[in-house]
């Protein structure tokens, strides 16, 4: 057979191979980014969410006081947990929603609504797809929660589309230098890798300015302290954090024996060195970025 019909046939076969690689290695991927989520979805329903956030209330209530959010505003609380801003916001007259991954902690997000006799509706949502119209609230926040979303661009877009035109997304992040990035950095070097970009990414005022580009008017940063207030030495916060928050839950889950005494013993010793109160109780600081967007008018 002459040269120059085989050489068509094997350059075929070669892109029909190629082709077959490709998609072989996108099920793949497909297949273990589901598997990242699935995991990501048990870490968050893992613990007491309820529980552990009615310490951080009172940082709660600071960061939603400089928002300045009027009677009758639409809030939308992006990965809401068990509703403590989302309350808080009810509270002020908002109309709020609010959406997160762990059911659990939206039934309980719930019942503290119907106990309190407040109107908000709660949703499952995904962060990455957040299930709203385009330009539906005139405020959408993420206290501490959008940013443990695997795919931040997405996270980023989702956020500027649900939020109408002139609207304002606030959202805190834990920084990669403060202390609970310290705390999160400590976990990391004791379990396997989370296959995501890191959380503490958010906290980077660099990074963020890349993410929060498109949609996007004005964008303003601010360092903050949220205070840690527990009427318990570090070593019961330590316990208290492995028995109600996901995360250290999780982590603590996956090791042996000997490894959760080192990391038990590593977190111990960063919330002592942290702690500013005595008689047995902990005060610690923990820095996050507070970021505040405003999206283009029409």
């Amino acid at each position: 057979m002459p040269n120059d019909l085989v050489k068509p046939k094997v350059q075929l076969k070669f892109k029909e191979n190629s082709r077959q690689v490709a998609s072989a290695k996108a099920t793949q991927a497909s297949r273990e980014f589901g598997g990242l989520k699935v995991r990501l979805k048990a870490t968050w329903m893992t613990g007491d969410y309820d529980v552990f956030s009615r310490f951080m209330e009172a940082g709660a209530e600071q960061f939603l006081r400089r928002l300045f959010v009027a009677p009758g505003t639409q809030l939308l609380d992006v990965g809401c947990g068990a509703g403590q801003l989302a309350i808080l916001a009810a509270r002020g007259g908002a109309e709020v929603t609010g959406c997160d991954i762990a059911t659990n902690w939206l039934e309980s997000a719930r019942a503290r609504a119907a106990a309190e006799r407040l109107k908000i509706t709660f949703d499952e949502g995904d962060a990455e797809s957040l299930p709203y119209a385009d330009g539906r609230f005139e405020i959408v926040t993420s206290l501490i929660g959008a940013m443990f979303a695997p795919r931040p661009d997405l996270v980023a877009s989702e956020l500027t589309r649900v939020c109408r035109p002139g609207g304002t997304i606030a959202m805190a992040n834990w920084t990669p230098t403060g202390f609970i990035g310290q705390m999160l950095k400590i976990i990391a070097t004791h379990i396997a890798p989370a296959g995501m970009p890191s959380p503490l990414l958010w906290g980077d005022e660099h990074t963020v300015r890349g993410r929060l580009r498109n949609g996007i008017a004005d964008l303003k940063f601010a360092h903050r302290k949220y205070e840690f207030d527990y009427p318990f030495p570090p070593p019961k916060v330590v316990d208290f954090f492995q028995e109600n928050y996901g995360p250290v839950s999780r982590a603590f889950a996956s090791l042996d024996v000997d490894g959760q005494q080192r990391l038990r013993s590593d977190l111990v010793r960063l919330w002592s060195a942290h702690n500013t109160s005595v008689r047995g109780s902990t005060h610690v600081e923990a820095e996050y970025l507070e970021v505040i967007a405003t999206t283009y008018s029409v």
